[in-house]
């Protein structure tokens, strides 16, 4: 037992080992000895290390930290520690109504709450779907004490009829089919249960892969965790690996301020637009960055990243699933690119005690046809594009997924490359989509331009992917696949669709698509990163003047206090309030008795 005399060593000794609070130090063991923890064990000094569980039935993308949770004990076990294992609030993307955003915070609110208020010295971040990567990662960067982050892992490829089908990305793809006329229901389903063949979550470059592999080129997880499948041995090898280390960096008192640095963050940008990384990143890695201390806008994401090439060929802006990706080399195979090419930062330090060069100088792609080579990339300039107009301050525009059928249409009329003007069709919302898109009166054609709004973080609430809209059923059995769309909501980060989305300011919140209405005419330059209402200022301050906001209904709780209190998609979608948290894990709480 620790001498009465020194400080103490671990944090969690102020709750276990505080012998001038005998009084207080038995109600805070007594308990643990009911599932048979020894005293002994509690006031050793051992690290105590917080495996935050975010698996679970409901969070079927993540279930298998359910059995990996085991391999982290181990580890943790044998590395001299003490293991504490707890559930995060679920998130599940494709099935959490009204969707999964809204809740990235209150997992965030819980996280940190756990992490200040229970006695850790460090913690695993079980990471996985879209949500739970980065929730956990803001509660890390709030509260800082050691942390670890161990991925769960893709689904192994997906195929139907001998083709790869790749999550998400098949279902967008087939729900076009179904409503062309080209396929029925059965196959629909079909399809849709076909590209999701295992334990695991999205084996596109969907949120969730991106989310996972930008953790790594952040430096928070362990060098080649982020892409093994979950059903794979290698994965319950890295959870083991990852419980060892969560014990040394609590030792080496290795915290995410020492690793989540300005450097770190330009990383991610780089990693992210070379693996063609989900459009939701940019919030999530904003969110993260601004709990950690670390300005960064969502300029950066073009003036950083625009100009790296497409490295990774996965879908939905490739060909393959993640199962290669992950045979190829996975992100360390493209981090070594972008460092051998001066796109990366080499001097960062990651989670295992090295810098990036050192972890990365000299990993190569083993297929490179799967991870190309820098001087032979997919696509040049693969990066987002950042624009802004009269209708908003800022919106997301993936390059990297544009098309050949899709630039052809709209972006190469001679004279007006990158730059196209279209009528714009509004609706009000998924539900006015849905119940209108097939309305012969809108008089849509290959020419326009569709619009959703009331769709972000304050209408919706949380942002809904509802941006990727397809087009109206006549136009797809046209051959018709894909229409330019606007929003100021998300799109599934498995999704083809080269929308304008993320507009920051939201309707809601005051930003001009509030007023644009159906017969409209936009212009889209994207040379310029120009996106524009062709009316007059005066006109739109007439719209303006006559504007009434609708009136947001909500359905519990958490609603009211989310919209209350949350920020806008351009910087993070944060809980405002709480970005100014930092250091908690320093803080010492008062006594519970």
């Amino acid at each position: 037992m620790s001498d009465p005399q020194t400080p103490h060593r671990r944090r969690s000794e102020i709750w276990f080992n505080d012998l001038s609070r005998l009084d207080e130090t038995a109600i805070y063991l007594e308990r643990y000895g009911n599932f048979g923890l020894t005293r002994k064990e509690l006031q050793a000094g051992r690290p105590v290390i917080g495996i935050a569980q975010t698996g679970s039935d409901l969070t079927p993308c993540n279930r298998i930290h359910v059995e990996l949770a085991k391999r982290v004990h181990d580890g943790i076990r044998d590395a001299g520690g003490i293991c504490f294992e707890f559930p995060v609030h679920p998130l599940q993307e494709s099935c959490r109504r009204p969707t999964a955003a809204l809740d990235r915070n209150l997992a965030y609110l819980g996280l940190v709450e756990i992490l200040c208020g229970y006695p850790l010295d460090g913690v695993v971040l079980m990471t996985a779907c879209d949500k739970t990567t980065p929730a956990l990662l803001m509660a890390a960067a709030t509260v800082n004490i050691p942390a670890i982050v161990l991925s769960g892992g893709p689904m192994i490829d997906g195929y139907f009829k001998g083709k790869l089908a790749g999550s998400g990305m098949a279902l967008w793809e087939a729900r076009r089919m179904f409503q062309a006329g080209e396929i029925d229901m059965p196959e629909l389903m079909e399809i849709v249960f076909a590209s999701a063949p295992s334990a695991g979550h999205c084996n596109t470059m969907g949120t969730a892969l991106s989310m996972n592999s930008l953790a790594e080129s952040l430096g928070m997880s362990l060098p080649g965790c982020a892409a093994i499948p979950a059903p794979y041995g290698e994965r319950g090898a890295m959870a083991y690996a990852t419980g060892l280390r969560a014990v040394e960096i609590v030792n080496e008192d290795l915290t995410p301020s020492k690793i989540l640095t300005r450097e770190a963050f330009e990383n991610s940008i780089y990693a992210c637009s070379a693996i063609g990384g989900s459009t939701n990143c940019p919030p999530h890695i904003n969110a993260i960055a601004r709990h950690i201390g670390v300005e960064l806008t969502v300029k950066e994401w073009e003036t950083i990243g625009h100009e790296v090439p497409l490295l990774a060929n996965i879908q939905p802006a490739g060909e393959f699933l993640g199962e290669a990706y992950h045979r190829a080399g996975g992100i360390p195979a493209v981090i070594g690119e972008l460092i051998r090419a001066g796109k990366f930062n080499a001097g960062v330090m990651t989670i295992n005690g090295k810098t990036m060069g050192e972890n990365h100088a000299t990993t190569v792609s083993s297929n490179l046809d799967v991870i190309r080579p820098y001087t032979n990339p997919v696509r040049p300039n693969a990066g987002f594009l950042v624009v802004s107009g009269n209708l908003f301050d800022s919106a997301l525009v993936k390059s990297s997924v544009i098309s050949d059928d899709f630039r052809k249409r709209f972006l190469s009329t001679p004279g007006s490359e990158e730059c196209f003007t279209a009528r714009v069709i509004v609706f009000e919302g998924p539900e006015d989509y849905h119940q209108r898109i097939n309305d012969p009166s809108l008089e849509i054609d290959e020419t326009c331009l569709l619009v959703v709004r009331g769709v972000g973080p304050i209408a919706y609430p949380g942002a809904a992917e509802v941006v990727n809209m397809t087009p109206p059923d006549y136009l797809l059995k046209r051959g018709i696949r894909m229409l330019p769309c606007m929003g100021d909501g998300r799109q599934s980060g498995t999704s083809d669709s080269p929308s304008i989305l993320n507009a920051s300011p939201e309707s809601a919140a005051g930003g001009n698509l509030a007023l644009i209405e159906t017969g409209d005419r936009v212009k889209v330059d994207l040379k310029n990163r120009r996106v524009d209402l062709l009316i007059s200022d005066e006109e739109l301050v007439a719209r303006r003047a006559k504007y009434v906001a609708p009136e947001l209904k909500n359905d519990s709780p958490w609603q009211e206090l989310y919209r209350l209190n949350v920020g806008q998609l351009e910087t993070g979608a944060c809980l405002d309030f709480a970005v100014k948290y930092r250091d908690l894990g320093k803080v010492v709480p008062r006594h519970s008795h």
